[in-house]
């Protein structure tokens, strides 16, 4: 009997190398797409037809939405994490699909695993470690065993599929894309070039010619630092995120393009989209400004830069980062209220807080009025500052 083996499927030209490499090897392969959000009932089918297509003896499809909302989207959103303060980790699907693979490996009865990263970027830390955190298994990465093998790798990958009789759609040949709830990701062609991305390149954004005349308010309700209604209307976490990217996109809001350090030493460029993810930082950080104080706020900035950092070079069940989510989640307990958002296109801003836990004083207001005395404003002054003062006087004599 052929051993059995589990590829983590996205039908895109990478996984469907996968699927012909490792069925030449003898495996029985089974695919599995893990649905975490972004793609309509028509693009589902059409990646399971593939995959049958290819030689897969059977494809699944796993939802994964509300795990991806729960587990990484709502941790993202206490702390408003981004990496470099610009990317806010997209790639965090990842973890969900192994997690899920894994579990059919189980059910099958196999310890053989296969994803199609690429010897080159972080997914196969995010992949490997992954695995590598939630059991004992072989690991199988023929994209990045091929690469000691052929210097150019895409162009090989659509030859050997052309020679199959398996069609390619004409983006694969310049893109790498990666679609989930989160949004979406563009690598490839010109964007690895440093060159400005061509319009056809982005996905869910409208170009500003296609911008609506009338400007767009949305109100999002929070309850404990979590999203729960969009205009009132109480939503799950990913219908109110997939409603979030699909109006904000035609507004062209959530366009970015980020540079960042590679784990493994390179630099790498992307495009990405998260129209909902942008909006839904906005938002809370304008409520949890408006509630929590100082010092949570200060700290706040720490956990993020860890939280991100342990994100996105794949470390996401490592027990340091459920630690820092469990002061965040202790930080929410007053993040409840209503944020009204507006975009005239291309960006938004957090323009109303209606919150009962605002930190109000109504007998001080900024550059207006106060209930101190202008002595006790110049006594604080003094005080606070006298080390400052001191050490100027001391080592201003030298």
């Amino acid at each position: 009997m052929k051993e059995k083996i589990v590829l983590a499927f996205s039908g895109g030209l990478d996984t469907s190398y996968c699927v012909l490499d490792l069925v030449q090897k003898g495996f029985e392969v089974h695919t599995a797409f893990i649905d975490t959000g972004g793609l309509t009932a028509a693009g589902k089918a059409s990646i399971a037809q593939r995959a049958r297509s290819l030689g897969a003896t059977q494809h699944y499809e796993i939802s994964a939405a509300q795990e991806i909302w729960q587990e990484f989207v709502v941790p993202l959103v206490w702390s408003h994490a981004r990496m470099l303060g610009q990317y806010p980790l997209l790639c965090s699907d990842r973890y969900l699909i192994v997690k899920h693979c894994l579990e059919l490996c189980a059910s099958l009865g196999t310890r053989h695993f296969a994803h199609g990263c690429t010897g080159m970027g972080n997914d196969q830390m995010r992949f490997d470690q992954t695995v590598r955190s939630l059991g004992e298994y072989e690991i199988h990465a023929p994209i990045r065993d091929l690469q000691s093998r052929v210097s150019k790798v895409r162009d090989y990958e659509l030859n050997v599929l052309a020679e199959a009789g398996i069609p390619v759609a004409a983006s694969s040949s310049r893109y790498s894309v990666n679609e989930n709830l989160l949004g979406v990701t563009i690598s490839g062609s010109e964007i690895d070039q440093y060159g400005a991305p061509a319009e056809d390149a982005w996905s869910i954004t409208r170009a500003r010619s296609s911008w609506p005349a009338e400007p767009l308010e949305l109100k999002i309700g929070f309850e404990k630092g979590i999203a729960v209604s969009l205009d009132g209307t109480g939503m799950s976490g990913p219908d109110l995120l997939q409603s979030l990217n699909q109006r904000l996109g035609e507004y062209g809001v959530g366009r970015h393009i980020y540079t960042g350090d590679v784990t493994i030493g390179l630099k790498g460029r992307i495009a990405f989209e998260c129209p909902g993810i942008d909006s839904l930082l906005a938002a809370h950080q304008a409520l949890e400004d408006a509630v929590n104080t100082r010092f949570q706020t200060q700290f706040r900035a720490g956990i993020a830069t860890r939280w991100a950092e342990l994100v996105y070079a794949g470390f996401f069940y490592e027990p340091h980062k459920y630690d820092l989510e469990a002061y965040l989640r202790n930080s929410q307990h007053y993040v409840s209220g209503t944020v009204t958002i507006r975009t005239d296109g291309g960006s938004l801003l957090a323009v109303a807080v209606d919150t009962p836990y605002r930190l109000h004083n109504p007998a001080a207001v900024y550059a207006q009025s106060c209930d101190w005395t202008p002595e006790e404003a110049v006594g604080f002054i003094k005080l606070l500052g006298q080390s400052t003062t001191l050490a100027g006087r001391v080592r201003g004599k030298k």
